[in-house]
């Protein structure tokens, strides 16, 4: 979801240009209409961020390069400004709350006010998040962004890169700021979490100067550039060395001895709750990421319900193919070893399954129309993660087509370790990433001209990756698993999802151990016990996001039941998922309503 959110933001600077020169007569004071206000504060938003703007580019051509050589600010204070500016910000939206606005603008009035209402009612949990850990801390996302993100086009950019590396040891000051802060109040991330950041820190910090990655990066770059002379490209690698050497590793050993010192204090409790406040934290976040009012019993009541109905799907499907189980977790361990579910472990191997998997995006495409009244203008392809990403990569994920679609959507496939792709999952993995999941609903909301700016890339969870997850049952549903095997691979996902609800509540609101979680998952997945202690130690770090996934599936999934009892035989299943598609993402709340008005109107939509 991350790089999703990545991806998205680079295509969100494409508006900027456009949307501040609009709003030149509107910044100070109430703008003319709320439409303003909407771009208004987009623009303000974009404009904090120097590392956002970053991924697009577009400012530069106008002169308007002031941030290419900046970075986050990571302190406290920024933190308590943003809140400042939610708040000034739902002040300033509820100032229209009495306007004549039409449907589309209520709407988008509501979405940006449930969105804003979430951000207010964090403030008491400014400090609760775990800013340094393995899995998506800033420690090691600046490094990241400055090797994968940060382009070296010109002698400008390398003297961008060069003053984005002399602040990395002010934004890692700021981090370990804000590690005190948040200890004295009693907020220290469990032992395993500081154990495995200092870990992986090591692999930054481990290289001699000269061999450093952040180093190579620019070395390979500036000698690829004509206009940089030999002996300035020579100077400024020079330089590269002497900030890794005398700026920045410094910071991260200070930075190490800062986890080093919180270890002393550190347990092994794994879940929030045990922070000031803990379950009202984790209400909070769990509201975030799934966009409802369920609470954690309910949540996790959930889970286990459907993990035990899948499950007996699953045995049904075994039967069906001749190898009845009544342990369906040891049945998929079996399945993927059998010879026929496997690749072969060479490069025609892995040339062979983004084929396959291309081959499924083409049949789907052409069906589309059964299902969907609008397809979007820009295809998707598959391709294999860039090599030098395989090692930290996903296993798979989506990235949207920029918004003037002049490159398609791309899928992308981990090949790093064939093992992973089984035949019976592709068909799966393919509907969530690519059609009728991500791709259909991500670019359909980008290419909308219905929608304001800030509805097209502002992403709710549970909508985005509760849509890719009903995706996967919808495919199911109309005929798109034609053997027991390919549908057994969508149960597995399915499955997967469904635990985390249960491991995730029950690290947090059920004070579950470390270990007791990580057995959990095994024993319903079967998965390896290696990815079952990543998946836990992310939900540790991450409280209530690995909920947003099934929670979604399963409230799009009962507002398609509502509608289709309501409305009986003048239900329209292309018009359902029209409704649902075309608003872009929005809290399963608000979809809610939405469906609720649609079956009051017989199945018509207001504008």
């Amino acid at each position: 979801m991350r790089r999703l959110l990545r991806a998205l933001a680079l295509t969100l600077a494409l508006g900027l240009v456009a949307a501040a020169v609009f709003l030149v007569p509107t910044l100070w004071g109430k703008p003319w209409s709320i439409d303003h206000f909407f771009l208004r504060e987009l623009v303000f938003l974009a404009a904090d961020h120097p590392m956002l703007l970053s991924y697009g580019r577009v400012l530069e051509p106008y002169d308007l390069d002031y941030y290419s050589d900046e970075l986050e600010d990571l302190s406290l204070e920024a933190g308590q400004r943003e809140q400042a500016r939610a708040e000034a910000a739902l002040q300033g939206l509820r100032a229209f709350a009495d306007d004549d606005l039409s449907a589309s603008q209520r709407r988008s009035y509501e979405i940006l006010e449930w969105f804003l209402e979430q951000q207010v009612a964090g403030a008491a949990f400014l400090q609760h998040g775990y800013p340094v850990n393995a899995f998506d801390g800033w420690q090691g996302f600046l490094p990241d962004f400055l090797l994968n993100v940060h382009q070296v086009n010109d002698p400008g950019d390398a003297r961008s890169y060069l003053a984005r590396l002399e602040k990395v040891e002010a934004a890692i000051d700021q981090l370990i700021a804000r590690l005190h802060a948040a200890a004295e109040r009693g907020i220290v991330p469990p032992r395993f979490v500081l154990e495995r950041t200092r870990e992986g820190m090591a692999e930054l910090t481990g290289p001699e100067p000269a061999e450093n990655a952040l180093v190579a990066k620019l070395a390979r770059r500036v000698t690829e550039l004509p206009e940089i002379e030999e002996g300035r490209a020579a100077a400024l690698v020079s330089r590269a060395e002497q900030v890794v050497a005398t700026s920045l590793l410094p910071a991260y050993a200070k930075l190490d001895s800062a986890l080093a010192t919180l270890l002393e204090d550190a347990t092994s409790d794994a879940g929030v709750w045990k922070l000031p406040d803990g379950e009202a934290y984790y209400r909070h976040v769990l509201r975030g990421h799934t966009t409802t009012a369920l609470t954690p019993d309910e949540v996790h009541a959930i889970g286990q319900r459907e993990v035990e109905r899948i499950h007996g799907e699953m045995r049904r499907l075994f039967a069906e193919r001749g190898t009845p189980t009544e342990d369906p977790v040891a049945g998929l361990q079996a399945l993927a070893r059998e010879p026929s579910q496997q690749y072969p472990h060479d490069d025609e191997g892995r040339a062979q399954i983004l084929a396959d998997h291309q081959a499924i995006i083409d049949e789907v495409w052409a069906r589309l129309p059964e299902w969907f009244p609008r397809i979007p203008r820009s295809p998707v392809t598959v391709e294999r993660v860039p090599l030098f990403r395989e090692a930290g990569s996903a296993g798979a994920y989506y990235n949207p087509p920029p918004l003037d679609g002049s490159k398609p959507g791309i899928f992308y496939k981990n090949l790093a370790n064939v093992e992973e792709s089984a035949r019976f999952g592709m068909r799966t993995l393919t509907m969530h990433e690519a059609v009728p999941g991500h791709h259909l609903q991500i670019a359909l909301a980008m290419e909308s001209q219905e929608l304001p700016l800030f509805r097209r890339f502002l992403t709710f969870t549970a909508f985005v990756e509760g849509w890719a997850l009903y995706s996967e049952r919808l495919s199911a549903e109309v005929g798109l698993f034609p053997t027991p095997e390919d549908r057994l691979g969508q149960l597995q996902a399915e499955n997967f999802r469904a635990v985390r609800l249960i491991v995730d509540t029950g690290l947090h609101a059920k004070r579950w151990s470390r270990e007791k979680a990580i057995d959990t998952m095994i024993g319903l997945t079967g998965m390896p016990r290696t990815d079952v202690v990543r998946e836990v130690e992310r939900y540790v770090v991450a409280p209530g996001q690995a909920c947003a996934y099934k929670i979604g599936q399963l409230q799009i999934l009962a507002l398609r039941a509502r509608a289709r009892e309501a409305l009986g035989q003048a239900f329209d299943l292309r018009a359902f998922h029209g409704l649902v598609l075309d608003g872009g993402s929005r809290p399963l709340e608000i979809l809610e309503r939405e469906v609720d008005a649609w079956i009051e109107a017989g199945g018509q939509r207001a504008r």
